[in-house]
């Protein structure tokens, strides 16, 4: 098997397709929790001053199942490399995501996110990653939680961080608007109008010249979720100074419910630990 030169770090695959998918945000400690009507922190009619305006309330609708089995392809792309890869997600909500990146029918990359730790296991290099979200945090610059990390892959909403008050706006085909400034970028979602699904997040630091953006795309159904709508594509562009990576994942196979799903992760004997 050739090993494409993405696959040649054990955190260089994951961290394209995973990672750098990651949203860019600080202190979103806020769990991703099933909603259809929900005020994001300071959209409220503030109690003390009556006389100033009401802003609009945010309608998201969130997912509300327990786990969520789904399998795609992924095409990732950084610095002219390409890679093709099958890709299988299981999620526990709140507690655990466990990812794996297989090519040709086998297993090249293995992740498992918990609320405090984050593993990884690189089959083609014998090598694996143990550590905290510090690690991921020091990758992008900017603290990442495993919220992030399951609202970006549920295409869930996440409010704004208590005392950041948000810009909202609507347009003509009922979608809402909502950005706000953090920690020296903006972030920015875009609401379907008639489900309240979110449909693209947007985050830029002009400083940096770094932005992220994130498509939600082929919503389909889910029979057993009262046919709840779920992004089954994902274009996620990373824009940095050294160039743009970007990943595509396209699910043929989703299913949420209660059915308990395993998570497995092991370590085989004689894989090298990376620091």
């Amino acid at each position: 098997m050739k090993r494409n030169s993405l696959l040649r770090s054990p955190l260089a695959f994951y961290s394209v397709l995973i990672v750098q998918c990651a949203l860019i945000l600080s202190g979103c400690a806020r769990k991703a929790t099933p909603t259809t009507t929900a005020a994001g922190p300071g959209t409220s009619t503030p109690t003390t001053q009556a006389m100033e305006p009401t802003l609009p309330t945010v309608k998201p609708t969130n997912t509300a199942f327990l786990y969520l089995n789904a399998k795609g392809k992924a095409l990732i792309e950084q610095k002219g490399d390409k890679q093709n890869a099958n890709l299988a997600l299981r999620v526990r909500r709140d507690s655990i995501i466990w990812i794996s990146a297989s090519l040709v029918g086998v297993e090249g990359v293995r992740a498992v996110l918990t609320r405090d730790s984050v593993r990884v296991l690189n089959r083609l290099e014998r090598e694996y990653f143990t550590g905290g979200y510090d690690y991921l945090s020091k990758l992008l610059n900017v603290p990442v939680t495993f919220d992030d990390m399951q609202a970006l892959l549920l295409g869930d909403y996440l409010a704004a961080p208590s005392g950041t008050t948000p810009t909202v706006s609507t347009d003509d085909a009922g979608r809402q608007r909502v950005s706000y400034p953090q920690a020296g970028v903006v972030v920015e979602r875009l609401l379907q109008g008639n489900t309240g699904r979110v449909q693209q997040l947007k985050v830029t630091d002009a400083g940096s010249k770094r932005n992220l953006t994130v498509d939600y795309t082929d919503f389909k159904p889910l029979e057993d979720q009262g046919n709840l709508p779920f992004a089954h594509a994902l274009l996620v562009q990373a824009q940095q100074p050294t160039g743009v990576a970007a990943a595509a994942i396209n699910y043929n196979k989703v299913n949420a419910g209660r059915e308990r799903l395993s998570f497995p992760f092991a370590v085989p004997k004689g894989y090298k630990r990376m620091k």
